[in-house]
């Protein structure tokens, strides 16, 4: 019934101008990806590890920018020339007030239908003794705030920091994470930087320490963390279902770990707007939004007993 309606609704605007042969196109089009989703349903149903991978196309539908999208810029820079651990040896300052703009864009979206039929997901197949794991490339926090238990984050967190003295991690949501930053970071590119002095940026908290915090996250230039990819591995090795979900695929290494799974022969379905450099590795391609595709894919299945 649900597929049902959604061919209606993509068709209807198109019947009522009279473009029959395009909806003769597009319906042939559908019923392809509607053949597709049984397929998928059906090895949804018998799959016992399944692993997520998200990207920044998930967090897009929750109002938080990629920064990777045509004009997705700060001021007048591009994420490239501010997410790297030069541009912070050179100006803390700008920098913090860039990562305080982005935690506030965090702290106050929501998560999208994607991120909950992602947790509602894990929760119920949890008690099925079957287990689903998130591997996200996003930074955001918002697969926690639905819900999801099991996540891995390969680039790091947003609202934890790391002393560049001491190397302390912890986390940190406050809002603004220091007083300085209050009012600061707006992204328009009239604004000028505030010159903050590094005295006043956020500074550890251990005892004895005071050194200058920065973002707990993977810049342009570094490597992921070890321990963290030693526990993708094990995910990407052990799954029976994956899926590709709002990643662009083309930021490594994550972006090989769809075909790295594809290439044990193991089913993967890639969840995205448009087709991306990966869809020909792929077992599936689903084409629109997450919010709209992934809640109809991962809902219970007729076979499921609780």
């Amino acid at each position: 019934m649900m597929i049902t309606q959604l061919i209606f609704k993509r068709v209807a605007p198109h019947l009522r101008c009279g473009r029959w042969a395009h909806v003769q196109t597009h319906l042939k089009q559908l019923m392809r990806t509607n053949s597709d989703l049984s397929e998928f349903r059906e090895l949804f149903s018998k799959a016992k590890h399944i692993a997520i991978i998200t990207g920044a196309g998930v967090s897009a539908e929750s109002g938080v920018p990629t920064f990777r999208q045509a004009g997705g810029q700060w001021r007048t820079w591009k994420t490239q020339d501010l997410a790297t651990p030069e541009s912070f040896s050179r100006n803390p300052s700008r920098v913090w007030e860039f990562y305080h703009y982005r935690r506030e864009l965090a702290l106050n979206a929501c998560p999208s239908a994607a991120h909950r039929a992602i947790a509602e997901c894990e929760a119920r197949l949890s008690k099925q003794g079957r287990s689903v794991v998130v591997i996200t490339q996003n930074i955001d926090e918002l697969h926690h705030q639905a819900g999801s238990k099991h996540v891995l984050e390969v680039h790091g967190n947003l609202f934890k920091t790391r002393c560049v003295s001491c190397g302390d991690v912890d986390s940190n949501h406050k809002s603004p994470i220091c007083p300085s930053l209050e009012g600061k970071g707006s992204p328009d590119p009239d604004v000028k930087d505030a010159p903050i002095p590094v005295k006043d940026l956020p500074r550890c908290d251990e005892k004895g320490c005071d050194g200058l915090l920065r973002p707990h996250v993977i810049w342009f230039g570094e490597t992921l963390d070890s321990h963290i990819l030693t526990k993708v591995e094990k995910e990407l090795d052990t799954c029976d279902l994956c899926l590709v979900v709002g990643t662009s695929s083309v930021v490594h290494p994550a972006a090989m770990f769809g075909p790295q799974v594809a290439s044990r022969g193991v089913p993967v379905a890639e969840f995205n707007i448009q087709t991306t450099p990966n869809t020909t590795r792929f077992t599936f391609h689903f084409q629109g939004p997450c919010s709209t595709t992934l809640p109809i894919a991962l809902a219970r299945h007729e076979s499921e007993v609780i």
